[in-house]
């Protein structure tokens, strides 16, 4: 805690109450930031100057920095984000900061750690970031090092829609525990709008996780209030999902014939500022509206559905569609029905949630509500993220989007997609979407323009891959690339056939291997042409090429993988883990990347 300050402390007795409460509430950025200034004005009246630079400390003030571990597992960049966020914060803060990727250790650094702060992720159903699996799986195991007063903090990213909500960042939490460390301050499991939270939780493991006499904290932030913010990263995207850019649809097309079982569409949208920068790899994120229909079904089943503000709130603002655990939990509290209640007991709630929505629960167990009470059981409606399908080299003050629409019907009701079917059916060219930048460092051309790439993927998985081609076609980049491609059918999926043909002609594209699983009778995938041209990926690979995998991770993508290491594996005839040691060797050294789903 902040001490307070003394009752003989030399101000009137309601500026001591005024600071106190002033001093309680500062973060310890906002009070190292006042010491340097309370010490700039001290030098600058005793020279005679006026405000502006601020004197240093005397050196025998100072004080040594406190080291500091920043460790994150991260699939999609957020709990990276918060990790060099917090490296800024803590640098400040008088701490000799270290941040790093779980995918790039292991175990046995921690230790070597004194204080540790921990940003992991859970992505699909309780997994650890695909990254940080190998670090996560030696932490778990019995050749784990112990932790001996480690001083430690962690926080979990995840999203509520999930079952094992959080699974990762609880298992390393108590693993560290487990091994000797000590947690200092209690854990944050927070969902997909985790920004404000994760903001208020950083500052306080800044602050205790630190012996008391360590020094943290202590050092004076020297400011000049004439120059401008260093704070702000230059390669951060000016664009975020708080502040996302409004841009205009330019282009809306189904790629799939009119015989195609899929629905595919190219969005172009306008982005011509300066500001608006993003990378082959990179995702964009998109901020849709829900179906304004499912908004005055649900605002109905709750008794609502004339209150048309409400209504138009809840399509633009806030989630409508996740049937979540926290949601029946909090929609059975606030009724006191036990027969809702019952959904969370065993495996209820599974069979029940099957294909069905956040307004089957309100409908089938139905109570009148106010306003206000629907909208605390909901939470804030999240971005998706899609890999940008364009080069802003090739396709100047443009992004491109690859978008599957995704609709079904259940349960007698008609759904869809939120963010696919806002584009399908809800925007015609000339309206506007909301977006912003999700940078990607671990999916992206390599820096040698000469290396040569091989890029797998399946359907909408192929949209990184015309951003590739298309920035080392702009670039004229002299690295040969290899497209895999997997769809249904030859006449109506082949997503964008004239322009890998366009770049094969042209040698942008050196090479195309396609796979359409209904073309004949036995099904044919990516993975099975990856067999068929093995002996030639191997002398790819050999001559330094870039592996590269987008798609469905519980579908293309995990027998893609499969197939690698079995490829791999055949020169050693045929030993499974020396196939897959040497995939995970590719991964290691950034050349075997995905980009999965």
């Amino acid at each position: 805690m902040v001490p307070f300050l003394p009752k003989n402390a030399p101000f009137a007795a309601e500026d001591i109450d005024f600071l106190n409460q002033l001093v309680q509430r500062s973060t310890p950025l906002q009070r190292s930031w006042l010491s340097g200034f309370l010490a700039g004005l001290d030098a600058a009246s005793g020279s005679g100057g006026s405000s502006g630079a601020v004197a240093q400390m005397p050196a025998t003030q100072a004080r040594p920095r406190v080291p500091l571990t920043i460790l994150y597992g991260s699939e999609s960049g957020n709990a990276e984000g918060l990790a060099l966020k917090a490296k800024k914060l803590a640098s400040k803060l008088n701490y000799d900061v270290k941040v790093v990727d779980m995918g790039d250790v292991d175990v046995s650094v921690l230790s070597k750690v004194k204080n540790l702060v921990v940003y992991v992720a859970t992505w699909g159903e309780g997994d650890p970031p695909q990254r940080a699996a190998d670090f996560y799986k030696e932490l778990l195991s019995d050749a784990a090092p112990r932790l001996d007063g480690v001083r430690f903090a962690v926080l979990g990213l995840g999203d509520t829609a999930y079952v094992n909500f959080c699974a990762t960042a609880k298992a390393v939490d108590a693993r560290l525990e487990a091994l000797g460390g000590v947690r200092v301050t209690e854990r944050a499991d927070l969902d997909l709008d985790f920004a404000k939270a994760a903001s208020a939780w950083t500052d306080r493991a800044l602050e205790v996780i630190a012996p008391a006499d360590a020094g943290a904290s202590a050092t004076v932030v020297h400011v000049d209030f004439k120059a401008p913010s260093a704070d702000l990263d230059p390669d951060e995207p000016i664009y975020t999902a708080d502040s996302p850019f409004e841009a205009e649809i330019t282009a809306l097309v189904n790629l799939n014939g009119s015989g195609s079982t899929r629905e595919t569409w190219h969005i172009e949208l306008a982005a011509d500022t300066p500001d608006f920068r993003y990378e082959p790899g990179a995702a964009i994120g998109v901020l849709p509206e829900n179906d304004p229909v499912l908004a005055a079904d649900l605002a109905s089943a709750v008794g609502l559905g004339s209150d048309a503000a409400l209504v138009l709130k809840l399509g633009k603002s806030f989630d409508i569609t996740t049937l979540s655990r926290p949601a029946v939990d909090a929609y059975a509290k606030l009724t006191g029905r036990k027969d809702v209640a019952a959904l969370l007991e065993g495996d209820a709630l599974v069979r029940f949630s099957a294909d069905r929505q956040l307004v089957d629960l309100f409908e089938t167990y139905r109570e009148t509500l106010t306003a206000e009470q629907l909208l605390k059981l909901l939470r804030p409606l999240p971005g998706r993220l899609y890999s940008v399908a364009s080069s802003q080299k090739a396709h100047q003050g443009e992004v491109h989007l690859l978008i599957g629409a995704v609709r079904w019907e259940a349960h007698g009701r008609r759904r869809g997609g939120v963010a696919s079917t806002f584009f399908a059916d809800r925007r015609k060219v000339g309206q506007t979407a909301r977006i912003y930048v999700k940078p990607n460092r671990h999916y992206a051309l390599p820096e040698d323009a000469n290396r040569p790439i091989v890029m797998i993927g399946a359907g909408t998985g192929v949209a990184p891959y015309r951003a590739f081609v298309a920035e080392r076609d702009a670039t004229g980049a002299r690295g040969k690339s290899w497209l895999f491609f997997g769809e249904r059918n030859f006449t109506n999926d082949f997503l964008y056939q004239l322009e890998w043909q366009d770049w094969l002609a042209s040698g942008a594209l050196s090479r195309l291997d396609v796979a359409f699983s209904r073309d004949q009778p036995e099904k044919i995938y990516v993975q099975h042409r990856l067999w068929e041209r093995r002996e030639e990926l191997r002398r790819w690979l050999d001559d330094g090429a870039n592996l590269y995998v987008c798609g469905d991770e519980k579908g293309m993508a995990k027998d893609v993988d499969a197939m690698l290491a079995k490829i791999l594996a055949e020169p050693s005839k045929g030993d499974e883990e020396a196939g897959r040691a040497k995939l995970k060797e590719l991964a290691k050294a950034g050349r075997y990347q995905r980009d999965v789903y």
